[in-house]
């Protein structure tokens, strides 16, 4: 459950960069009042921390949970 809430919020940190790569719209900021905002620094720091999360992801072995490859 924990990697699944790490992806989704990488997920909405990914579009959010996106957005600001392409339009200069930070979705974030204007969702929550601002870049130095409160709620838009939670959002941020959990987005960091959902990233480190997944690196974790890299280095698992899936075979220990029960998961097999179809590759």
């Amino acid at each position: 459950m924990l990697d699944k809430l790490a992806l989704i919020l990488l997920i909405i940190g990914g579009v959010n960069w996106g957005l600001v790569g392409i339009f200069e719209f930070d979705l974030v900021a204007w969702l929550f009042g601002g870049p130095t905002a409160l709620l838009s620094r939670i959002v941020y720091i959990l987005v960091a921390l959902s990233a480190i999360w997944c690196v974790s992801l890299l280095f698992r072995d899936d075979t220990a949970a029960g998961i097999t490859s179809t590759h």
